[in-house]
């Protein structure tokens, strides 16, 4: 099967590092819309029974590029492509994995249920929000991590007393393979959360006190938890306080959080577009493409990916 790359609007910047990579270019598309606002697609180069690969992932706006790739798909599946993997590097709806409370939906089941019906073959992801939702899809799913692109970062900077901090119970797992990755220690932060995107701190497990100390999260929305953690463990002493998460969503006031909080610097991955960056946002972007980009040859060559993690 020949290979084809198809990008959505959501992260062309991205796409075409991807494609980039592999030596080819982007299939040729029309994505514009009616003066209604529906979406208008279709695809100019032929794809019949090609090996077919959307990057789109669903940041904001969700609604918007959640349908785009859902359209892309049906004009995939209309046009006789072999096999069409959406390849989301980033999840939306991702958050409401599970009915934490009455009357409330399952969004992520909701959203694997509508990928495979508008025709696609399989899914490649990265870093989900709750690794179960794999267990959502009735196709196939590649779930990749961003760590080794994050860590070949961290070790360039050669910070020195290195203290993981998981800013969650959740997210212990994370912090303790990032820890293990850098040979640091680790500390975990006991947070309550009273409603959706507020976070109170309560305690700190473990010794931060004049420690280089790294907060590891999967992302970054509204950086209401990720700020008061780095308050709570600075009132506990540390020397240094940088994050890194696999998504910069970065929605609201985010950006002015981490300028006003004492975070040196949030290290986060270009799964999600970020414009007009400049140094006083202290965020660095560090790419996945050549991770993607990898893990799509790999499918294409039906080899396996989990090697690349180990």
């Amino acid at each position: 099967m020949k290979l084809k790359i198809i990008s959505g609007n959501a992260n062309r910047e991205l796409s075409q590092k991807i494609a980039q990579k592999l030596g080819m270019d982007l299939t040729e598309t029309i994505l514009e819309r009616f003066s209604d606002g529906e979406i208008r697609v279709k695809i100019l180069n032929n794809v019949r029974g090609m090996d077919c690969y959307i990057i789109q992932p669903t940041c904001n706006p969700v609604n918007e590029n959640l349908m785009e790739l859902l359209i892309l798909a049906d004009a995939l599946k209309r046009a006789s492509a072999k096999r069409i993997t959406a390849v989301m590097p980033y999840y939306g709806y991702g958050r409401q994995d599970r009915k934490s409370e009455p009357r409330v939906p399952i969004t992520a089941k909701l959203v694997a249920d509508l990928l495979a019906t508008a025709g696609i073959t399989r899914v490649l992801t990265m870093d989900l929000h709750a690794g179960q939702i794999q267990g959502f899809f009735n196709i196939p799913v590649d779930h990749l991590y961003a760590k080794p692109a994050l860590i070949a970062y961290l070790k360039e900077k050669n910070f020195k007393d290195i203290v993981m901090v998981s800013p969650d119970a959740g997210g212990v797992e994370r912090a303790r393979a990032y820890a293990k990755d850098l040979e640091a220690d680790l500390a975990i932060v006991d947070k309550r959360r009273p409603r959706p995107n507020e976070a109170a701190i309560m305690n700190i497990i473990g010794d931060v006190n004049g420690k280089t100390c790294i907060i590891a999260d999967d992302l970054v929305d509204t950086a209401g938890t990720l700020t008061k953690v780095a308050a709570a463990i600075k009132e506990k002493g540390a020397a240094r306080v940088l994050a890194i998460a696999s998504h910069g969503v970065l929605s609201g006031a985010a950006r002015q959080k981490i300028k006003d909080s004492c975070i040196e610097e949030l290290m986060i991955t270009d799964s999600i577009p970020i414009k007009n960056l400049d140094k006083t946002d202290r965020i660095c972007i560090i790419t996945v493409s050549s991770l993607l980009a990898e893990a799509i040859m790999r499918i294409s060559n039906d080899e396996s990916v989990s090697a690349l993690f180990l």
